[in-house]
């Protein structure tokens, strides 16, 4: 097959599903849901409806795609800061099973648009803890200046306007604190907030909620993914077991993106060229920023297999691995150790199941990677 191209271990995936959903027994009431803006890929999202997953949507066409894959719609939880007017209408028609609200201005428009269809929209506030998950700045979402959620001084307004509202029910709390952590402490520090929260409410006469949704953020391993290949639910689940105070009948809800799919997916490239500079050799890969961003975005670490010369057990070298797109920054990794390159050799870029294809861009006026399933 021509390169570059994403394939993906739906093997791996299937089994990451199942240990997501066997570790969630610590949890009572748990409820998951695949992030789809993770990973679209319509195979994994079957296999995640079969194992009874629900989805984390951020769009209309993503409610759509999710549905059609079988995900039935009062499993999608609806989130995003701007969901347009017809995203709204088309989540009421086909009855999601709630709206993460971000702002007070946007839940008076669902009530209005809901009102029009003659709809009653199901909703949850999504609260800002601002607590720093200790991740790269463009993936933290739990910071007061973050664009996300309402502040904690916001939300009773919100959940009280909620409650007023004639074509809203309030069903709970949403939060998401960042992606990629792996100290579980920030998700303890979490679940201790959400005591607070709740404290405070019953306090108000907020007895009502049903729904307590602390979004996803568990990181998985750039650096072994071989070794490593299924991320550490056990200690995720444990840090709110140990921590949330759950009231009677309230349901727990996670949104895995990163956690499910990051593992099972490669990027396939080949080399173009070696090329010897000042002090320094350069691989240029037919792959790029347009295929996989997160390098250039997110100074993010992929490990990277020279998998031809693995199999010549070639010596090692030190190369900087680049793509051929017209930006400086079109770089996955500098100064790494790789069994040495020759052009043609076949390239395999490691934990790209997640915020890989689903980014991929046309620039260059370059198409998109086509996907292969294992």
């Amino acid at each position: 097959m021509h390169t570059p191209y994403y394939t993906y271990d739906t093997a791996l995936f299937a089994r990451t599903v199942e240990a997501a959903i066997a570790e969630s027994s610590r949890i009572a009431n748990a409820h998951i849901h695949f992030a789809v803006k993770s990973n679209n890929n319509r195979d994994l999202i079957t296999i995640a409806a079969k194992a009874g997953l629900g989805a984390d949507c951020v769009s209309g066409a993503e409610i759509t795609h999710c549905i059609s894959c079988g995900i039935p719609a009062e499993k999608i939880m609806f989130a995003g800061v701007g969901k347009t007017d017809s995203e709204i209408r088309l989540a009421l028609e086909a009855g999601v099973g709630c709206f993460n609200i971000e702002s007070i201005p946007e839940l008076e428009v669902i009530n209005q648009i809901a009102a029009s269809c003659g709809k009653v929209a199901r909703i949850a506030i999504r609260v800002n803890p601002n607590i720093d998950a200790g991740t790269h700045a463009h993936i933290t979402t739990g910071l007061d200046e973050n664009k996300f959620g309402v502040s904690l001084i916001r939300a009773l307004e919100a959940i009280q306007l909620a409650h007023n509202l004639s074509n809203t029910h309030y069903l709970g709390l949403h939060f998401h604190i960042g992606s990629q952590v792996l100290d579980m402490t920030p998700f303890a520090h979490l679940a201790r907030f959400i005591n607070q929260i709740q404290d405070r409410m019953e306090a108000a006469g907020i007895t009502d909620t049903i729904s307590i949704n602390v979004g996803g953020g568990l990181g998985v391993d750039y650096d072994d993914p071989e070794s490593n290949p299924i991320p550490n639910f056990k200690a995720y689940y444990q840090a709110y077991a140990d921590n949330l105070k759950l009231r009677p009948g309230q349901e727990l809800h996670f949104e895995f993106g990163r956690a499910l799919s990051a593992q099972c997916g490669r990027l396939i490239s080949r080399c173009l060229y070696v090329k010897q500079a000042v002090g320094h050799d350069i691989a240029i890969l037919d792959a790029g920023m347009t295929e996989l961003i997160r390098p250039a975005l997110y100074q993010a670490h992929h490990k990277i297999i020279n998998l031809t010369g693995r199999d010549e057990h070639r010596p090692l070298h030190t190369y900087d691995v680049v793509g051929p797109i017209c930006e400086s920054s079109d770089v996955f990794a500098s100064q790494i150790r790789l069994h040495e390159m020759k052009r043609g050799d076949i390239i395999a870029i490691l934990s790209a199941g997640a915020y890989g294809r689903t980014m991929a861009s046309n620039y260059n006026m370059r198409p998109l990677p086509p996907e292969m399933i294992e």
